[in-house]
């Protein structure tokens, strides 16, 4: 079992926590193999489509108000499908490593689609790629429907360029502030004039429309196309350590070591933006194992919800809870705050959330009430009430079966108390709440307690 803190670990990083049914096996591979198992898991990618109509709400006749508003009733029915596809799947599938990769680059592409089948096809190609080719990524990315729509490229022409794109494509998605300036800018945003999409999604590349001149871009002159800037911003080596900087505050410490990031932009460069290198290294290398990278991250809503669904194999009965869940804790997936995404780390945290945070999982494991006094959403709110046909103001009793039986007989027989505890937690147990565990005499209670706990909120 010496090996079963670094696997834990591993798996709480690269996924979503590991599960008391793995716990046996953990102890009996190297951690080379528990790494190269992840990847397996991972290697296959089957793509999400729960969306099978492309429904586009700006056509609608605003001048009727029943068509406008059976028009909205729809486009939040396919956002709630989307949302909820996606969370199922992360809370079952073995596949752990893909859909936590391609949770962050769906933060770090951040992007809000007025169409849902735009959002599915941006999701897919961020799942896709999510341990692929990061340069390939930026590419499909930059030319999807979605972010053409969402950053104005749609409206980017010759004589009248619009740098929305331009701009954040440089200091959001690759090589960061401080390593471009305003003129490049200006150029790129030429060189992107004519990118735009046909209305069933499929990229476009209008040449009535785009600027054709001379542009200079970087200290390089050409004839320059949104293809030949994307090339010149992935020769800076910059770019490889802006994406090594992000990943390492999401997959190792909030504040990142220079020299750490420094050796995996190293990697990442040499392997022409190969992803899966990277996470190798990152994952093979002893610091990612220092007892100050475990336990040390707050785990996002997203991720708060997916690990307790996978630990306990929980059904929802009104799956529209779940948005809520996300509304309540502050990242309801495909709606970032902005185009930089959710900032993430302690800022997942004020004293509403926590508050939130705290009482979720016992409502969930325990079938209880749960506020949701001023947080609530009208059109979740009336979905829930047509499902079930009462509810008493924004009390809502959380109708769930987590599967306790598969729980607790997959708990190794012998396990004392204070293990089981410190298996579900990833840092040290407080004083505090060591002595109520070591004082408990039901395990079920003991397990809510954990779940409920300031440590549970750390990865």
């Amino acid at each position: 079992m010496a090996n079963l803190k670094q696997i834990k670990h591993l798996t709480s990083r690269a996924g979503f926590g590991m599960s008391f049914g793995d716990f046996e096996t953990a102890g009996h591979v190297t951690i080379k193999q528990a790494i190269q198992d992840v990847f397996t898991a991972s290697a296959d990618c089957k793509p999400l489509t729960p969306i099978k109509e492309n429904f586009d709400y700006v056509m609608v006749d605003r001048s009727n108000p029943n068509a406008r508003k059976m028009a909205q009733q729809k486009q939040r029915q396919q956002e709630r499908q989307l949302n909820l596809a996606w969370l199922n799947y992360m809370s079952t599938t073995k596949g752990q490593l893909r859909e936590k990769m391609a949770l962050f680059w769906n933060n770090h592409f951040a992007c809000r689609a007025r169409q849902s089948m735009f959002a599915q096809q941006m999701l897919n190609i961020q799942r896709s790629n999510a341990l692929g080719n990061f340069k390939t990524m930026c590419i499909e990315v930059s030319k999807a429907p979605a972010m053409l729509q969402f950053l104005n490229n749609q409206q980017n022409l010759k004589g009248h360029p619009n740098e929305n794109f331009a701009r954040e494509l440089m200091e959001l998605f690759t090589i960061g502030r401080g390593n471009y300036t305003e003129h490049d800018i200006r150029e790129s945003a030429r060189a992107f004039t004519g990118w735009g999409y046909d209305k069933d999604g499929s990229f476009r590349f209008r040449r009535f429309v785009h600027d054709d001149g001379q542009k200079t871009f970087m200290g390089k002159t050409g004839n320059f196309k949104g293809d030949d800037i994307i090339n010149i911003i992935f020769e800076k080596k910059e770019t490889a350590y802006f994406i090594s900087n992000k990943l390492y505050k999401y997959l190792v410490n909030e504040t990142p070591d220079p020299a750490h990031v420094q050796a995996m932009a190293e990697v990442f460069y040499n392997a022409n933006y190969e992803i899966k290198p990277l996470l190798e290294y990152v994952f093979n290398a002893p610091w990612f194992y220092e007892e100050k990278n475990i336990g040390n991250l707050v785990k996002s809503p997203v991720e708060l919800i997916v690990g307790l669904n996978r630990q306990f194999s929980v059904d929802y009965e009104r799956p529209a809870v779940l948005m809520q869940f996300q509304r309540v804790l502050g990242q309801v997936l495909f709606h970032p705050p902005n185009v930089a995404g959710w900032p993430g780390g302690r800022n997942w945290i004020d004293s509403s959330s926590l508050m939130y945070r705290i009482k979720i999982p016992s409502t969930v494991l325990n079938g209880g009430v749960i506020d949701f006094a001023g947080k609530t959403d009208p059109e979740d709110e009336a979905f829930l009430t047509t499902q079930h046909n009462r509810q008493e103001d924004v009390n809502m009793r959380v109708q769930t079966k987590p599967d306790w039986d598969k729980f607790l007989n997959s708990i190794p027989k012998g396990l004392d108390k204070a293990s089981i505890a410190q298996f579900m937690l990833e840092p040290k147990m407080s004083a505090v709440l060591k002595n109520s565990i070591n004082n408990s005499t039901d395990t079920k209670a003991m397990v809510i307690e954990l779940v409920s706990s300031p440590e549970y909120q750390l990865s």
